[in-house]
Formats: C-alpha cells, structure tokens, sequence
C-alpha cells in the first residue's frame, strides 16, 4: 500500500459561515464571510496562497462550473482555481485536493471552499438534477426520504429491533443534536427538543418523522491548508494534521445484487477500512474522540456508527438511547449540531465538519468544547444508500517526527 498521507498536511485554519436561511446574501457574500474568519487567523497574506479548490453542487450564477466564482468573490490573485463536484461529499473532495497538492510538495499553501445556495433553487428539499447528472439518482420515483426510510425498515428487520425502539433511538438522535446546536451561533436551528416532540411530529417517510430529516440551508465553509513545520511556525502548537481521507464511489453492486440486504451503506465500510489503516488506527470505538456524521437522516447517524466501527452491528440504537453519543458520553456525535441542525448545503457540508474538527483539537470551541479532543472523524455520504460516494477522513495532532 502506498504509504499515505499521514501528517503531511495540516490545517493552518479555518472558517465557516452562518448556516441558514440567507436570503440576504449570495454565494460571494457566503464565502467571504467564511474565507475572512480563516483568513483573521491564520497570519498570512492572500499573496501566500498558491492554489485552491471549492465545491458547489449546483450551477453556479452566470460562471458554469468552473473556479471564477471563488476567485471573483475572494480577489484571489491569478492562482489555479479549479471547481469540483461530488455529490454530498464535494467538500471534502475539495480538501482532499488541496491536501494532495501540499503533500505533493507543489504548493505550500492551498485553500479550500465549500458552498452553497440551496434556499434560492425555490425547492423545498434538493433540487433535482440537472444535465450531466446521474440519472438514476434522481428518478421522479425516488426521494431521498423514501430511500433512507428504506435503511430505516431494512436495518431495523436484520437486526430484529421493534419499530417503538427504532423510532425512539432516531428522536434520539435528533435531541442529542438540537442539544448540542443551542451552544452553536452558526447552526441554522437552535432550539431544544425533546423526545416525546420527534415522536409526535409529522411523518414524512415512514418510520422517519419531521425531525428526523435536516433542513434546507446556505452556508460555506472553508480550510487553509500547509505542511506541519509552517503550520508550527504561524501559528505554534497544537498543530492539526491530517491523518487519513478515503474517498470510495459505489459501482452499483448494491442496487444489482441480492447479497446485500439494504441495512447499512457498503461504500462507508471500505472507506472507514481503508481510512483507519491510513491512519494507524487498530481500534476506532477506542481511538476516536469525537466524529462529525453525515447525519441528514436520523437513521443515517445511526447506521454509519456501525458502518465506521464506532458501534458493534446491530447495538447503535440502544447505545444511542444509553448515552453513549451524547456531549459528555464516551463518544461524541455532532457536537456542534451536525446537518441535523446546520442544514446540508451540499458543497459546504464535508468542510463545515472539518471546521469543527480544527475547533476542537485547537481547543477553540467555546461553550462546546470537549474535555477529550486528540483525534476526530468526518463522514459524507452522497446519493443513497443503494448507490453514492463516500468519504472518511481523520484528523489529530501532530506527533514531531511523524511520518
């Protein structure tokens, strides 16, 4: 195996807009106001930045799909912009790009954007497709609610678990994250919930009610990226390296083949293998501090515990219910409010999460920093459950004299 990219990278800073209903403000206004907070902390000049990537899923205002409207929003001078598009986890596979750009040794500095104007499509959830779009993701037959109430009732047959508990295991996870976002002034929704409210809302695809599916919302986010000696330099310890991102696409082999049963996402199992061998990571549920999920359903959290191995087949509802993701349980979830309560912008999302992740391993999160924060995962799943791509990546602090 090739040898990674295992504290090659790290994140000089970050930045992340306010998620939500923005009806103010344009995609420019989105990533100005994330680029400006990254920029305020991380002692450079925009002279300093040699290259950069963004992600936006759909079409962008009069420039296509290319990188003009990154360099006209941020006035980046004549560096290489390049544009990319991955389904939901387009903000990771901007970072991923600019992480392999600073590894590579062809930069030293590079910049990574997410954003998105979803409230301005005029949908009520994601648009559909456009030209150029897979088409069977986006078959009038489908939604993403009946496909991922579909994970919901196939997780809940395999592994035998009642429709009461499973329900009450997805409120769960939905009042964990409400909990979590009122301590979060860039979450799109701030306002606690409680069991008995998810239980009682509106059913939207059965078993999933209102509040387990996340909003529509604007945001951006962004990374500025080095190697660990500059990092060290700028900005002194802790430095916050990267230590893995898989990236795995599906083939279609779930939606062609009986062997697999619909209860959980095989694309998330090789990418968290194949991830946390990158990393050196023997035992994740032990190892892993805290994950950032992509949680746009409350059953997706709940699957994708099992799928990265942070909770054994079949028990991540009960140990949902007992706590264990909670704020202060042995493994935190979502703890800035995840898409559950910031709203899924589809570029901006993978980045939003990194964002975090630098928050907490540079003890910088405020109200919401955790006790234990030495290393953090991130998870995007993009499409449904039968066919996507998927990214894990894995963050910590920088050993000296590392690989």
């Amino acid at each position: 195996m090739a040898s990674g990219i295992r504290d090659k990278v790290a994140i000089l800073s970050a930045g992340c807009s306010r998620f939500g209903e923005r009806w103010d403000v344009g995609q420019e206004e989105l990533m100005r106001e994330a680029y400006a907070e990254a920029m305020a902390r991380a002692g450079i000049d925009a002279s300093e930045i040699q290259a950069a990537w963004y992600s936006s899923h759909y079409d962008d205002i009069g420039a296509g799909k290319s990188g003009l409207p990154m360099a006209r929003a941020l006035g980046l001078p004549d560096i290489g912009i390049t544009r990319v598009e991955n389904f939901c986890a387009g903000g990771t596979e901007a970072f991923r790009a600019a992480a392999f750009a600073i590894a590579s040794g062809s930069v030293d500095i590079a910049l990574a954007m997410g954003v998105e104007k979803l409230k301005d499509t005029g949908f009520a959830g994601l648009p559909t497709g456009s030209r150029g779009t897979l088409a069977p993701m986006y078959m009038p037959t489908h939604t993403n609610p009946g496909n991922f109430s579909q994970l919901a009732n196939s997780y809940a047959h395999r592994h035998g678990i009642a429709r009461e508990d499973l329900r009450r295991a997805m409120a769960k996870v939905s009042v964990k994250s409400h909990a979590n976002a009122v301590q979060n002034e860039k979450a799109h929704l701030r306002k606690e919930i409680s069991i008995e409210q998810a239980l009682a809302a509106p059913m939207v695809a059965p078993p999933l009610g209102l509040f387990d599916c996340c909003p529509v919302s604007d945001g951006a986010a962004c990374a500025i990226l080095t190697t660990p000696d500059i990092a060290r330099r700028l900005s002194g310890d802790p430095v916050v390296t990267l230590k893995a991102v898989q990236v795995v696409s599906s083939n279609g082999w779930e939606a062609s083949q009986q062997q697999w049963d619909g209860s959980y996402v095989h694309t998330a199992r090789i990418a968290a293998k194949r991830a946390y061998q990158e990393a050196g990571i023997k035992e994740p549920s032990r190892e892993i501090d805290f994950a950032e999920l992509h949680d746009c359903f409350s059953i997706t959290e709940l699957v994708t515990l099992e799928d990265l191995g942070l909770a054994q087949c079949g028990k991540a509802w009960s140990d949902m219910l007992d706590g264990r993701f909670d704020f202060s349980g042995d493994l935190p979830c979502q703890v800035d409010g995840g898409l559950k309560c910031f709203g899924h912008p589809v570029g901006a999302s993978g980045l939003r999460m990194i964002y975090e992740c630098w928050l907490q391993l540079r003890r910088k999160a405020g109200p919401r920093q955790l006790e234990k924060a030495t290393t953090a995962l991130t998870h995007n799943l993009g499409g449904g459950p039968a066919q996507n791509v998927c990214s894990v990546a894995v963050f910590g602090l920088h050993q000296t004299g590392g690989a």
